[in-house]
């Protein structure tokens, strides 16, 4: 069996942050989705759990934090191509979120991202393996 990963985020709003991500094409699996929380898909084995901040809050005896005033995460996520990273943070920005940093170019890696409604990070990366410096 493949090990999974299920990123955990506090939302205020569920299906405002439903809408958003729906709006970058990522779809919910309404098994594990319900009026406390939605399982967003973002591939095979990759998912983010939006938590309404009550139901974050049993899961830690720590504050939620407030991501619009720090950074408690950045999720890093690979993308195709360079189309792709910059189709996402466009999509994320018609949306209503918020590019706080302008694209990185290092010619063999390109990468810009996004905060999505509640300030969580979201990073876009695309990496030409034919480009990439050799290993040392």
């Amino acid at each position: 069996m493949s090990r999974q990963i299920f990123v955990n985020l506090p939302v205020k709003d569920l299906e405002r942050a439903k809408a958003f991500f729906g709006r970058l094409g990522f779809g919910f699996n309404p098994q594990f989705t319900n009026e406390s929380g939605a399982c967003m898909v973002i591939a095979d084995g990759i998912y983010a759990m939006l938590l309404t901040e009550p139901f974050f809050q049993t899961f830690t005896k720590k504050p939620v934090a407030d991501a619009s005033k720090g950074t408690e995460v950045l999720v890093c996520l690979s993308c195709e191509s360079r189309a792709e990273v910059d189709e996402l943070v466009r999509k994320a920005l018609a949306a209503g979120g918020k590019a706080p940093n302008a694209p990185q170019d290092h010619g063999f890696m390109y990468g810009h991202g996004f905060e999505d409604l509640d300030g969580h990070g979201w990073e876009l990366v695309y990496m030409d393996p034919h480009a990439a410096p050799p290993q040392a």
